[in-house]
């Protein structure tokens, strides 16, 4: 039973390496497929500006003449001259379940990098922190949330195997929504409410978060600098990142502050919608939107996408004011519990933020990095 190792050169090649998970993962209740619409579009070098400042490669394990694994090898020379480093990542990596398959499919990608002369392999990890990020080690029995990997035990463990150890690791936090806000929030927001230096902004349509979007990414711009694998957003990349979500994002699920004309702090939820696209099988046409829509409002999940405050106003209370009225949104929208999205592990001023209003890691993700 050998191992052969494609790339993937051809049209029909791209649809079995972005199709393949589904009947990998066939057997898994908690696996979600992805949204093929967004799929056909990352994979396209003409649309996704990424592979413009990256090497990139796609290999297909095929055994018995059946694919059998895909993995994904890229080397972003941006990101690489910012942090100087001279490292290769891997990505969307299936076929973990068969361990020669597994072998192969990696070493591979090893063996190519190596002759592209770099220095280190990363991974599961795309072309920023934008991208699915680790494998899974914590919390298999739960549904994973947009934007996120779902993976067997198993992944990890051939990992370890192989000689791959902790690069950086990833928690995610359920917060109960409580059904009365703790009276320290109380009082925070009591004060930083009255103050008439700050202005919060709820939205209640689509266009007008949308005059918002530029501001919001130039803030993520200024503050996530120091973010593990956080590449800055281009203009462009601000306004396909948008294109991408808004038809999804309920503008209610938004708030942001605003200092004069100046957004200095934002935060994005998001009703969760994996049961929506399982139920459509990764197909928004033409009746898949629709089961998303029904899926989002349905869920008793609320999923924060992105937040940021700019740091001239950290410990002034914005994250409180924006929190208060989330959790005012959330009671409207009938939740039951906020899940924070990844942070890292070392990220001790959110951590605090998610344990101070009783938030418990739920799930556990981790990028591996071995030397090569």
């Amino acid at each position: 039973m050998s191992v052969e190792i494609r790339e993937v050169l051809s049209k029909k090649d791209l649809k079995t390496f972005i199709h393949l998970p589904a009947k990998l993962h066939r057997n898994e209740k908690n696996w979600v497929p992805p949204v093929y619409m967004d799929d056909r579009i990352y994979f396209n070098p003409r649309k996704n500006k990424s592979f413009s400042y990256s090497d990139t490669i796609l290999l297909l394990a095929y055994q018995n003449g059946k694919a059998a694994g895909r993995i994904m090898g890229l080397i972003n020379h941006r990101y690489n001259e910012i942090k100087q480093e001279n490292h290769t990542r891997f990505c969307w990596f299936e076929g973990y379940e068969n361990e020669e398959v597994a072998i192969n499919l990696l070493q591979a990608i090893e063996t190519w990098a190596k002759d592209k002369g770099c220095l280190r392999l990363v991974g599961p990890f795309g072309f920023s922190d934008k991208d699915p990020q680790g494998f899974l080690i914590d919390g298999f029995e739960y549904l994973p949330v947009i934007a996120s990997n779902y993976n067997s035990p198993k992944a990890p463990e051939f990992m370890m195997k192989s000689g791959y150890e902790k690069e950086v690791d990833l928690v995610v936090y359920k917060l109960d929504i409580p059904k009365e806000l703790p009276d320290f929030y109380q009082k925070i927001y009591s004060r930083i409410s009255g103050n008439g230096d700050y202005r919060l902004v709820e939205y209640t349509k689509r266009s007008q978060l949308k005059k918002h979007i530029r501001p919001i990414f130039s803030l993520i711009n200024e503050t996530f600098t120091h973010i593990y694998g956080f590449m800055p957003f281009e203009k462009k990349e601000m306004d396909d990142f948008a294109n991408r979500y808004l038809a999804v994002i309920k503008p209610q699920y938004v708030k942001s502050v605003m200092k004069e004309d100046e957004i200095i702090a934002f935060v994005i939820g998001m009703p969760d919608i994996s049961e929506g696209v399982k139920k459509a099988k990764g197909y928004v046409l033409p009746f898949g939107f629709f089961h998303i829509l029904n899926a989002q409002k349905k869920t008793k999940r609320l999923s924060l996408l992105l937040g940021a405050i700019n740091q001239d106003y950290r410990g002034k209370g914005l994250d409180v004011l924006m929190g208060t009225k989330m959790i005012e949104s959330a009671w409207k929208g009938g939740f039951e519990y906020i899940d924070s999205h990844l942070e890292l592990e070392e990220n001790a001023v959110m951590r605090a933020e998610m344990e101070k209003m009783g938030g418990k890691v739920y799930k556990k993700y981790r990028v591996f990095g071995k030397n090569l």
